[in-house]
């Protein structure tokens, strides 16, 4: 911790501790640990890069919990280290762009939750090929279309995180226009 007769290494407004406490709370939704969803919401709506010291000290962390989410944000690309001339301590940054930071949460989630899930749907649809139990077809109708859902899903997202950024920025302009293009004529 800072000692306390000298000021904080980071200031922070009303308004960055608001967003870093609910950014904390939507990780917890997503099922990141709240700490680390923190450090990445600090680096994010901080000026400069911080050590690990600044950071802990800021949310009030022991040091290790700091260090072991930078590294997962490190591992995940969001955050990555900068070394700052004259001084020997790694210091960390957050990716500012928001759409590119868009596309490395969406690919670590697509990974790590919807990818197996196709896993097993596509087992599920494999044992249940060629079945004529009445049940199991039944079964098997549903997963199919779940698994039909998936592949669908998964196509759009795997173009989707082809895009460069830039490219989805455009694409978020024609928000509100998409379904004109699909009404009955």
């Amino acid at each position: 911790m800072a000692d306390k007769s000298s000021p904080p290494a980071v200031a922070l407004s009303p308004a960055a501790r608001k967003f870093i406490v609910h950014w904390g709370e939507l990780g917890t939704r997503w099922g990141v640990n709240r700490t680390v969803a923190q450090v990445h919401a600090l680096l994010y709506v901080s000026p400069k890069p911080l050590d690990v010291q600044a950071i802990a000290d800021a949310l009030s962390v022991a040091r290790s919990n700091a260090s072991t989410s930078v590294r997962e944000l490190e591992g995940w690309g969001v955050v990555r280290p900068v070394h700052l001339l004259g001084d020997r301590r790694e210091h960390y940054e957050a990716i500012a762009d928001v759409w590119q930071m868009l596309t490395i949460l969406a690919e670590a989630r697509k990974r790590r939750e919807v990818d197996p899930t196709l896993a097993v749907l596509r087992e599920c649809a494999a044992e249940l090929k060629g079945t004529s139990d009445v049940g199991d077809r039944f079964v098997k109708d549903r997963i199919d279309a779940m698994l039909g859902l998936f592949e669908t899903l998964t196509g759009l997202c795997d173009e989707f995180l082809r895009m460069p950024p830039a490219a989805i920025r455009g694409l978020a302009g024609f928000r509100g226009k998409v379904q004109s293009l699909f009404k009955a004529r």
